[in-house]
């Protein structure tokens, strides 16, 4: 019997090989894709009210998983790394992922990560770094990203970005909120970013 686990595993997995990338493709050749499943229970977050709007402007090779989320949200594990003292009470209430497979998502994974993150609209996720390499994929546009001292631009959905490990990355969200696939992998998969920047800064 298909459980909504497996089809979240699937849809997530279905995005991943649909992007023709060489970084992606290695990634998904790498990940041992019939993993075992972690029994967590549901963690909603109030950042969850955007996957609405997110699923409506997700473009056709994301829309099956942006829509499975928004219809199925209450039934995940959504967590947070940061707390209200880390960033404030605006970007805790409108930030959250969702780890599909790694080493606390429901799929047990203990060398690659992936998931998905949320970030409301108009919000600024500073400037951060951490060990593992990663490959993001937004499943929305709109959203400006910088790597290291480069300015701010805007990545369109199905773009694929990259960061090497420790490599200091940001993203600023515009009118819409962003929703991004995420992979890591080369560190631990279950640390908390270093956030160098602040929440004033970094204007796009």
């Amino acid at each position: 019997m298909t459980t909504k686990l497996d089809r979240l595993l699937a849809a997530f997995h279905t995005v991943l090989a649909g992007i023709d990338h060489a970084l992606v493709s290695d990634f998904v050749s790498r990940i041992r894709w019939n993993m075992d499943a972690r029994p967590l229970g549901a963690r909603p977050l109030a950042c969850l009210r955007h996957l609405d709007r997110a699923a409506e402007i997700a473009p056709s090779f994301a829309k099956p998983l942006a829509t499975f989320l928004a219809e199925e949200r209450g039934r995940f594990r959504w967590g947070q790394t940061y707390a209200e003292a880390d960033l404030g009470k605006p970007f805790v209430d409108n930030y959250g992922w969702l780890e599909v497979f790694g080493a606390r998502g429901h799929f047990i994974n203990d060398t690659f990560a992936g998931g998905i993150l949320i970030l409301g609209p108009n919000l600024l996720y500073p400037d951060h770094h951490h060990i593992a390499e990663e490959i993001y994929v937004p499943l929305t546009g709109g959203t400006c990203w910088r790597k290291e001292d480069k300015d701010f631009a805007i990545r369109q959905a199905g773009e694929v970005i990259y960061h090497a490990s420790n490599v200091s990355h940001a993203m600023q969200t515009g009118s819409d909120p962003l929703l991004a696939l995420y992979l890591w992998h080369g560190g631990p998969l279950d640390q908390k970013s270093s956030v160098t920047g602040t929440i004033s800064s970094g204007k796009a």
